[in-house]
Protein backbone atom coordinates (compact mmCIF):
# COMPACT_ATOMS: atom_id res chain seq x y z
CA UNK A 1 0.00 0.00 0.00
CA UNK A 2 1.03 3.30 -0.77
CA UNK A 3 1.82 6.27 1.74
CA UNK A 4 3.56 8.75 0.44
CA UNK A 5 3.34 10.28 -2.89
CA UNK A 6 5.40 13.00 -4.27
CA UNK A 7 2.89 15.89 -2.91
CA UNK A 8 4.01 13.87 0.83
CA UNK A 9 7.47 14.97 0.68
CA UNK A 10 8.68 18.31 1.28
CA UNK A 11 12.25 20.10 1.59
CA UNK A 12 13.56 19.79 4.94
CA UNK A 13 11.64 16.68 5.87
CA UNK A 14 13.08 13.75 6.87
CA UNK A 15 13.22 10.25 7.83
CA UNK A 16 15.09 8.29 10.17
CA UNK A 17 15.71 4.66 9.95
CA UNK A 18 17.34 1.57 11.23
CA UNK A 19 19.08 0.29 13.18
CA UNK A 20 20.45 -2.62 11.47
CA UNK A 21 23.82 -4.39 12.33
CA UNK A 22 26.49 -5.73 10.11
CA UNK A 23 28.03 -8.69 10.37
CA UNK A 24 31.66 -9.99 9.79
CA UNK A 25 29.69 -12.88 7.43
CA UNK A 26 28.07 -10.51 5.33
CA UNK A 27 31.44 -7.74 5.02
CA UNK A 28 33.46 -10.79 3.70
CA UNK A 29 30.37 -12.56 1.71
CA UNK A 30 29.57 -9.13 -0.08
CA UNK A 31 33.42 -8.47 -0.78
CA UNK A 32 34.32 -12.17 -1.90
CA UNK A 33 31.53 -11.40 -4.71
CA UNK A 34 31.83 -7.53 -5.63
CA UNK A 35 35.28 -6.15 -4.29
CA UNK A 36 37.84 -8.83 -3.08
CA UNK A 37 40.10 -6.45 -1.75
CA UNK A 38 42.49 -8.45 0.77
CA UNK A 39 40.97 -5.33 3.65
CA UNK A 40 37.31 -6.77 2.70
CA UNK A 41 38.00 -10.62 2.79
CA UNK A 42 41.26 -11.31 4.69
CA UNK A 43 41.31 -10.61 8.23
CA UNK A 44 45.28 -10.79 9.03
CA UNK A 45 45.66 -8.58 5.57
CA UNK A 46 43.07 -6.28 6.86
CA UNK A 47 44.78 -6.35 10.28
CA UNK A 48 48.14 -4.81 8.68
CA UNK A 49 46.61 -2.53 5.90
CA UNK A 50 45.86 1.20 6.93
CA UNK A 51 42.31 0.21 7.97
CA UNK A 52 43.81 -1.91 11.08
CA UNK A 53 40.94 -4.19 10.25
CA UNK A 54 38.30 -5.69 8.20
CA UNK A 55 35.82 -3.44 6.45
CA UNK A 56 33.44 -3.52 4.16
CA UNK A 57 33.11 -2.30 0.54
CA UNK A 58 31.82 1.18 0.02
CA UNK A 59 29.42 -0.56 -2.43
CA UNK A 60 28.48 -3.00 0.23
CA UNK A 61 27.50 0.18 2.07
CA UNK A 62 25.55 1.79 -0.42
CA UNK A 63 23.60 -1.49 -1.22
CA UNK A 64 23.23 -1.66 2.76
CA UNK A 65 21.71 1.84 2.34
CA UNK A 66 19.70 1.08 -0.41
CA UNK A 67 18.01 -1.49 1.50
CA UNK A 68 17.05 0.52 4.33
CA UNK A 69 15.62 3.33 2.30
CA UNK A 70 13.21 0.56 0.55
CA UNK A 71 12.46 -0.97 3.91
CA UNK A 72 11.81 2.50 5.46
CA UNK A 73 10.68 4.57 2.98
CA UNK A 74 10.46 3.49 -0.19
CA UNK A 75 8.77 0.54 -0.28
CA UNK A 76 5.80 2.83 0.98
CA UNK A 77 6.52 5.33 -1.85
CA UNK A 78 5.45 5.72 -4.87
CA UNK A 79 8.82 4.91 -6.46
CA UNK A 80 9.26 4.92 -9.77
CA UNK A 81 12.87 4.56 -9.91
CA UNK A 82 16.19 6.70 -10.06
CA UNK A 83 17.70 8.77 -12.84
CA UNK A 84 20.83 8.58 -10.96
CA UNK A 85 23.57 9.28 -7.55
CA UNK A 86 25.43 12.66 -7.64
CA UNK A 87 27.47 12.08 -5.04
CA UNK A 88 28.68 9.23 -2.87
CA UNK A 89 31.46 9.71 -0.17
CA UNK A 90 32.58 7.01 2.15
CA UNK A 91 33.78 8.78 5.35
CA UNK A 92 34.59 6.12 7.71
CA UNK A 93 35.20 2.29 7.85
CA UNK A 94 32.13 -0.03 8.15
CA UNK A 95 33.39 -2.27 10.43
CA UNK A 96 31.70 -6.32 11.26
CA UNK A 97 29.21 -5.40 14.15
CA UNK A 98 28.44 -1.83 13.50
CA UNK A 99 24.81 -0.98 14.22
CA UNK A 100 23.98 1.72 11.34
CA UNK A 101 20.93 4.03 11.62
CA UNK A 102 20.12 5.80 7.97
CA UNK A 103 18.75 9.24 7.56
CA UNK A 104 17.15 10.40 4.43
CA UNK A 105 16.43 14.11 4.13
CA UNK A 106 14.61 16.12 1.05
CA UNK A 107 16.84 18.83 -0.41
CA UNK A 108 14.68 19.64 -3.57
CA UNK A 109 10.83 18.77 -4.84
CA UNK A 110 10.36 19.02 -8.31
CA UNK A 111 7.37 18.80 -10.35
CA UNK A 112 8.15 17.80 -13.98
CA UNK A 113 7.26 19.71 -16.38
CA UNK A 114 6.66 17.10 -19.71
CA UNK A 115 4.65 14.59 -17.45
CA UNK A 116 2.32 15.89 -14.93
CA UNK A 117 1.99 12.60 -13.27
CA UNK A 118 5.20 12.61 -11.19
CA UNK A 119 7.63 14.63 -9.78
CA UNK A 120 11.83 14.41 -8.37
CA UNK A 121 13.06 14.30 -5.22
CA UNK A 122 16.62 15.69 -4.18
CA UNK A 123 17.45 14.06 -0.93
CA UNK A 124 20.67 13.37 0.99
CA UNK A 125 21.09 9.89 2.47
CA UNK A 126 23.52 10.09 5.78
CA UNK A 127 24.21 6.37 7.26
CA UNK A 128 25.57 6.64 11.21
CA UNK A 129 27.50 3.79 13.16
CA UNK A 130 26.75 3.52 16.49
CA UNK A 131 28.84 5.93 17.74
CA UNK A 132 27.46 8.37 15.68
CA UNK A 133 29.95 8.82 13.41
CA UNK A 134 28.50 9.48 9.65
CA UNK A 135 30.25 6.25 7.49
CA UNK A 136 28.56 7.58 4.44
CA UNK A 137 26.84 10.53 2.24
CA UNK A 138 24.90 10.40 -0.64
CA UNK A 139 23.45 12.87 -2.84
CA UNK A 140 20.62 11.13 -5.32
CA UNK A 141 17.36 11.52 -7.47
CA UNK A 142 14.34 10.06 -6.66
CA UNK A 143 10.85 10.03 -9.10
CA UNK A 144 8.06 9.60 -7.35
CA UNK A 145 4.19 9.39 -9.07
CA UNK A 146 2.06 11.81 -8.11
CA UNK A 147 -1.70 10.95 -5.94
CA UNK A 148 -4.00 9.69 -8.53
CA UNK A 149 -6.92 12.13 -8.79
CA UNK A 150 -10.67 11.12 -7.74
CA UNK A 151 -12.05 9.67 -10.37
Amino acid sequence: MIKYYFEDFHVGQTFDIGPRRVSKEEIVDFAGKYDPQPFHVDEEAAKRSMFGGLIASGWHACAICMRMSVDGLMGQASSLGSPGVDETRWLKPLRPGDELMLRIEVLETTPSRSKPDRGTLRVLWSMRNQKGETVMTMKGLGMYARRPQAA
